[in-house]
């Protein structure tokens, strides 16, 4: 089976380690499945890899180790920022850019990325792009409930929607971001999104 260009449906929870236990950090909702076309980087490759040669119907049971999956968490991916970066028109922009908010942000090369805001100073704004998911084993659970061949239009629609959306990914900072002024949700838009398995 071609690993590109599958278009999948799947209903999943996701699991992490606390303490001893499961902890259920994400899980789709009852008919909002997470939609993605393999092979674009919408999931992780280790995440469709594992997917892919199951038929509609199957059920899964998996992990993946942090190096799997997002890696370790990185202290020099904590930055502070002038605040002066989130202004909008000489006006800091307080709707987007407040404590435990996620950010869309761009690099000087015009890629695309979240960011966690820790905290708002007067003077810097705390920003950390590790993904909230890091140094995490990841456990999902679920059914895949659809695994076909993507068509040529659904294609073009996530390269479309890609191509004016979030490309990037947070090691691709050099410390040089600008804050895009667009609301963003930390999940892919057709549903959870193996949450971030951006």
């Amino acid at each position: 089976m071609e690993n590109k260009n599958r278009f999948m449906s799947i209903s999943y929870s996701l699991y992490i380690d606390e303490e001893g236990t499961k902890r259920l950090v994400e899980e789709t909702k009852d008919g909002q499945p997470f939609q993605f076309i393999s092979g674009f980087g919408v999931a992780l490759d280790t995440f469709e890899q594992q997917l892919i040669p199951l038929e509609a119907g199957a059920k899964f049971d998996f992990s993946l180790t942090k190096d799997e999956a997002y890696g370790d968490y990185r202290d020099d991916l904590r930055l502070d920022m002038d605040r002066e970066m989130f202004c909008i028109n000489g006006h800091f922009d307080h709707e987007h850019v407040y404590p435990d908010a996620i950010i869309q942000m761009q690099n000087d090369e015009g890629n695309r990325f979240y960011g966690h805001v820790v905290e708002v100073g007067e003077e810097k704004v705390k920003i950390d792009l590790n993904h909230p998911l890091a140094g995490e084993t990841l456990y999902f659970k679920g059914e895949v409930l659809e695994n076909r061949e993507a068509t040529e239009d659904e294609v073009n629609h996530l390269m479309k929607h890609m191509a004016g959306g979030c490309g990037g990914h947070c090691g691709d900072c050099e410390g040089g971001c600008g804050h895009d002024h667009e609301d963003c949700d930390h999940h892919h838009e057709d549903g959870c999104g193996c949450g971030h398995c951006h």
